[in-house]
C-alpha cells in the first residue's frame, strides 16, 4: 500500500490530478493499494483534512471558502479513483469519525470543565456555555442527507465562545459523558475526547447517520477500503459494528485498517480481541523501534527490532510502516525515522515475508513544511523492484548480532530467484547465509549498488554477504548469470 500524501502538501488543489497521472507509475512499482487523504470538506483548503466539517462534501459545494478541498474537486477525486482501478490498484479512503470542526452556528447548553489529565474528574459544577456545535451545511443544504448536527450529538468540546475560554468541556445531559472507560484508551483517565467537538456514538441517530454516510460514500466513490483514524478515541463496540455493517452491505473483501497509536503489543492485542479481529492495525511499535534505532545508531541492538511489534506476534493483522503524516517532522506524534536509517527500515518491511507494508509519500517524494526532507525515490524504487520480483518463498533469519543482521528469501515456483538482505547500524560487516544449493558455484550481486564485488555461493548453498557501515545490501543472482540462463533456456526451446 502507498500512503499518497504528507502533511505539508501545497494547498493547490492538484493532488487528485497528480495521483491520476501517477497511476501507471504506481502499478509499475508494484503498488497494489493507495491510501488517500481525507477527501471531504474540512475547516478550509489549508486543512489536511482531519478538521472534518462535512463528510458529504467531496469538493462539490461552496463551503469553507471554496468548492475544492486541499486536494481538488469531487470530479477530480473520482477520476483519480477510476485511473487507479484501471491499473488494478485498490483505493482506501481515510475516514475521520472521531470529531467535527468548523460548525456553522453556536448553541447554549450545560457542561462541566474536566481535568485534562484525568478527564473523568469534573473540576466544576455544570454551567451553561456557548459552543460551536450546530452544523447546518448551508452550501450543501439537504443534498445526500438532511441530517443536521447539534450539541446533543456530541459529548464534549474545547472552547466556550461566550468568554473565549479554552478548556475540555464534558456535556451534561441524559446519557451523556465520555464513552465507557474500558472501550477507549485509558490515557488521561479516559481518552474519548481528542479535539474539536467529539462525536457521541451512544446516540442512536448519530450511529444511524454515520452508517448511512459510509454506505453512500462507498457507492458514490467506489473505494475498496477504509483507513480509520484515531480509533483509540472511539467506542470500540461502535468501530466493530461499523465495520461489520459495511461488510454486510459491500462484501467481506472490503478492507479496513485502523490507526491505534500504541507502542506495546499487549495493548494492540487487547484491542484486536475486543473488536474480534475484525480489521488490521498499523504496527506503531515497529515504527517506534525504527525511530529508536535511527536515533541511537550503533548503540541500538538490531536483534530487538521486532520487540513488542504486531508483525512479530500477529502478522496477518499488521500493516507495517516506516513513517506517516503524524510521525513526520513538526507533527504532534513526531517520531521521524532519520534518513540514514530509512532505507534499512524499508528493507525490513518490503523484503520480509510478514506484514502488509505501507510506503509513505513523504519518504518517496519528499516532505515540505518547516523541516523539509528530500525523498529517497531512486533507492526505494530498487527495493520495490526487489519486493515485486525476488521477495518470495521461505524466509531464513540471521538476527544473531546486535549491529549486523540479515535474512534470505529462497524463492518459489513462480519467482525462483530469491534474495539475501544484510543491514548494519554500525561498522562494515557481513553475514554468512544460506540461499540454496542450486546456486553452487554461481555469483550474487548487490542490487542496491552499495557493494561492487560479487559473492560466490558454496557447494552447500551458502554465501558470505557483506554490507557497508550504516547501510543495507540486497544480494540477488548476478544479472549476467541470469541473462545467460535465460538465453540457454531459449536455445533449448
Amino acid at each position: 500500500m502507498m500512503q499518497y500524501f504528507e502533511w505539508y502538501l501545497d494547498d493547490d488543489g492538484q493532488l487528485w490530478n497528480r495521483l491520476k497521472e501517477d497511476a501507471t507509475h504506481l502499478k509499475e512499482l508494484g503498488i497494489t493499494a493507495v491510501w488517500t487523504p481525507p477527501a471531504y470538506k474540512a475547516t478550509g483548503t489549508n486543512d489536511a483534512g482531519y478538521g472534518v466539517y462535512d463528510l458529504y462534501d467531496l469538493g462539490e459545494f461552496d463551503q469553507k471558502g471554496a468548492v475544492r478541498t486541499k486536494y481538488g474537486t469531487k470530479a477530480e477525486y473520482l477520476a483519480a479513483i477510476e485511473a487507479l482501478h484501471a491499473e488494478g490498484i485498490a483505493v482506501y479512503a481515510d475516514v475521520v469519525l472521531n470529531h467535527k470542526a468548523g460548525a456553522d452556528e453556536t448553541e447554549r447548553f450545560r457542561a462541566y470543565e474536566v481535568n485534562p489529565e484525568n478527564r473523568q474528574e469534573k473540576r466544576t459544577d455544570s454551567y451553561e456555555i456557548e459552543g460551536w456545535t450546530k452544523f447546518t451545511f448551508p452550501g450543501r443544504g439537504d443534498k445526500y442527507s438532511d441530517f443536521k448536527w447539534s450539541w446533543e450529538h456530541f459529548t464534549g468540546t474545547d472552547f466556550n465562545n461566550e468568554n473565549g475560554r479554552k478548556a475540555i468541556y464534558m456535556f451534561k445531559g441524559f446519557d451523556k459523558g465520555w464513552a465507557e472507560d474500558e472501550s477507549v484508551d485509558n490515557e488521561h483517565g479516559n481518552y474519548d475526547y481528542l479535539m474539536y467537538t467529539d462525536i457521541d456514538y451512544s446516540h442512536p441517530a448519530v450511529v444511524k447517520e454515520i452508517k448511512k454516510w459510509a454506505d453512500w460514500y462507498i457507492k458514490e466513490t467506489g473505494v475498496d477500503g477504509f483507513r480509520l483514524d484515531a480509533i483509540k478515541h472511539i467506542h470500540d463496540h461502535f468501530v466493530q459494528d461499523f465495520v461489520e455493517t459495511i461488510r454486510a452491505q459491500h462484501g467481506d473483501d472490503f478492507y479496513v485498517v485502523g490507526e491505534y497509536w500504541k507502542y506495546r503489543y499487549g495493548t494492540m492485542r487487547e484491542y484486536l480481541e475486543a473488536t474480534d479481529f475484525t480489521f488490521d492495525l498499523f504496527d506503531v511499535a515497529l515504527h517506534q523501534n525504527f525511530h529508536a534505532a535511527s536515533q541511537q545508531g550503533k548503540e541500538y541492538d538490531l536483534r530487538n527490532l521486532f520487540e513488542q511489534s504486531l508483525v512479530a506476534k500477529n502478522p496477518t493483522h499488521a500493516v507495517t510502516f516506516v513513517d506517516n503524516h503524524d510521525s513526520q517532522p513538526s507533527q504532534a506524534l513526531q517520531s521521524y525515522v532519520e534518513p540514514w536509517f530509512t532505507p534499512l527500515a524499508y528493507g525490513v518491511i518490503l523484503l520480509r515475508e510478514q506484514g502488509f507494508p505501507c510506503l509513505f509519500y513523504g519518504d518517496y517524494y519528499g516532505i515540505k513544511g518547516p523541516n523539509p526532507v528530500e525523498g529517497q525515490q531512486a533507492f526505494l524504487d530498487k527495493l520495490l523492484y526487489l519486493r515485486a520480483n525476488h521477495a518470495y518463498g521461505e524466509q531464513r533469519d540471521y538476527f544473531d548480532h546486535g549491529n549486523c543482521v540479515g535474512w534470505t528469501r529462497l524463492g518459489n515456483e513462480d519467482h525462483p530467484y530469491g534474495l539475501a538482505t544484510v543491514i548494519s547500524n554500525s561498522d562494515e560487516g557481513f553475514k554468512d547465509m544460506y540461499v540454496g544449493e542450486q546456486y553452487a558455484g554461481q555469483t550474487f550481486a548487490d542490487y542496491t549498488g552499495n557493494r561492487e564485488e560479487k559473492v560466490e555461493i558454496s557447494e552447500a548453498g551458502n554465501g558470505r554477504f557483506p554490507v557497508n557501515a550504516g547501510s543495507i545490501s540486497v544480494w540477488v543472482k548476478d544479472a549476467i548469470t541470469q541473462e545467460q540462463a535465460f538465453d540457454a533456456d531459449a536455445v533449448e526451446e
